[in-house]
């Protein structure tokens, strides 16, 4: 491997763990199952690559409006959660999947089914990022998207989310407007999707209908599990993963959906709160590796 190579796997992997992150606070924070993240995700992206290719936008002025119009339709996504739930909550989401897909792919302004070519590298200081450079500039995204997860999840609104996605009706009694939180928590994910979908298009430098596809989303979701959900060091070990595990092993790329159905069932079965979810294997083991090191310490 090259470090050219590792530098852009490495850049993928970043990216991947932002929209986990967002994931997190809608799946793992209010119990909100989605399996349509990928749309997000393509709004993202596809709404950068207008912006950039046919309106002559920067990625700097074009990245604010990108991530406004996957929030706003995260919040339009968000309404049949207050009357659907479950089963038919995750229906809606994979149909917003299709729905995105088919609009992509069937009309000429998105490039049909030949996508949308020529997204150029972000410049700074006016001279286009190198590999090096854009992958640093990545790595800042995710730490600001580490920061922001860190200080949301100690707030009265996380707590809010976790009591909605609990006992919904429990939570109303104590005063908690579960409708908005629903909303909320659908507008701060679709928030970190879209960045991660801006990023993602000039990283790979063009987007197609394709790479938005349901099995994306169905990915997304099985990062999330196996990581653990509703912690955010699980939303990051299980994005890194999950993408670094075929990357590593080549040999296994055309069967990338067979081993993460592998790796998903078995998680559900044995590890149902991810690996590094409360109770979690790798978080025992962290769990007893911080005892000994406070026992040795004379803290315990």
């Amino acid at each position: 491997m090259t470090f050219g190579y590792i530098l852009s796997i490495c850049t993928f992997a970043s990216i991947y763990a932002i929209l986990i992150l967002g994931l997190n606070i809608l799946t793992g924070y209010t119990k909100q199952v989605s399996l349509g993240h990928a749309a997000f995700f393509a709004i993202g992206a596809y709404t950068q690559a207008l912006l950039v290719t046919k309106a002559g936008l920067t990625f700097w002025s074009a990245l604010p409006l990108s991530i406004a119009l996957s929030m706003t339709i995260g919040v339009i996504m968000g309404l049949p959660s207050l009357r659907v739930s479950d089963d038919f909550l995750v229906l809606t989401t994979i149909g917003l999947n299709f729905i995105v897909m088919g609009i992509t792919e069937y009309f000429d302004f998105f490039g049909g089914a030949m996508g949308i070519i020529g997204i150029t590298m972000p410049t700074l200081w006016g001279r286009p990022l190198s590999t090096s450079g854009y992958f640093a500039i990545t790595a800042l995204f995710l730490m600001l998207a580490l920061c922001v997860s860190y200080l949301f999840s100690r707030t009265w609104g996380r707590l809010a989310m976790e009591a909605t996605g609990e006992d919904e009706e429990a939570a109303q009694s104590l005063g908690i407007n579960t409708a908005l939180y629903k909303i909320y928590a659908f507008a701060l994910s679709s928030t970190f999707t879209g960045l991660a979908g801006v990023l993602w298009a000039h990283s790979i430098g063009s987007v197609f209908p394709r790479n938005f596809s349901f099995e994306m989303s169905v990915l997304f979701l099985s990062m999330l599990v196996f990581g653990g959900l509703g912690t955010i060091r699980g939303a990051i070990f299980g994005a890194f993963f999950l993408y670094l595990l075929p990357e590593c092993f080549r040999f296994i790329e055309n069967y990338r959906m067979l081993v993460y159905g592998a790796l998903l069932t078995m998680i559900v079965i044995l590890q149902p709160n991810g690996m590094l979810g409360r109770g979690g294997l790798l978080d025992r083991c962290f769990s007893k590796l911080t005892k000994k090191k406070a026992e040795n310490q004379g803290i315990l």
